[in-house]
């Protein structure tokens, strides 16, 4: 079987919330490559999605394999990554307090290579560049990175 297909198996499992520990599937792999493509505006849809790629870096860790993740934004999930919360619609930033607090959290995990938001959607969403989290990447154009990686191994993900 190849990275690529183990890759979507296991994360199509745990996004489902049917996973079990993954060893059945990556049992021969020692390093799974995972990049996934973030757009969801709606903060308590993208914290889940986070939440199970957590889950799925942890799964793949106790079952022997090294994850390598990248999380990249785009369109309308770039609002969770800014530094403050203002531009988030009111009742919608409770949410993102929580999306903000987990991408500190994942960037610190075992794993997790980066974090890394696209430039090309801020200026539609009057977001400003300068006003990303810390703990994220601003790239020139997230399809040209997800592409680079890609070609560097890495399973392209959009859950």
């Amino acid at each position: 079987m190849s990275i690529r297909l183990i890759a979507a198996t296991v994360i199509t499992i745990a996004i489902a919330g049917c996973a079990t520990t993954g060893a059945e599937s990556t049992a021969s792999a020692k390093e799974m490559k995972l990049a996934f493509d973030f757009t969801d505006g709606n903060p308590a849809v993208l914290l889940k999605k986070l939440d199970n790629v957590d889950i799925t870096r942890r799964q793949l860790i106790e079952s022997g394999v090294t994850p390598k993740i990248v999380m990249t934004f785009r369109g309308n999930a770039s609002y969770f990554t800014q530094a403050s919360v203002a531009a988030v619609p009111e009742a919608d930033r409770a949410e993102a307090l929580k999306v903000a607090a987990k991408l500190r959290e994942m960037k610190q995990a075992a794993g997790v290579q980066s974090l890394e938001q696209c430039n090309l959607p801020l200026a539609d969403r009057k977001l400003n560049p300068a006003s990303l989290m810390q703990e994220v990447k601003l790239v020139p154009n997230g399809w040209i990175a997800l592409g680079r990686y890609q070609q560097q191994g890495y399973a392209y993900i959009a859950p």
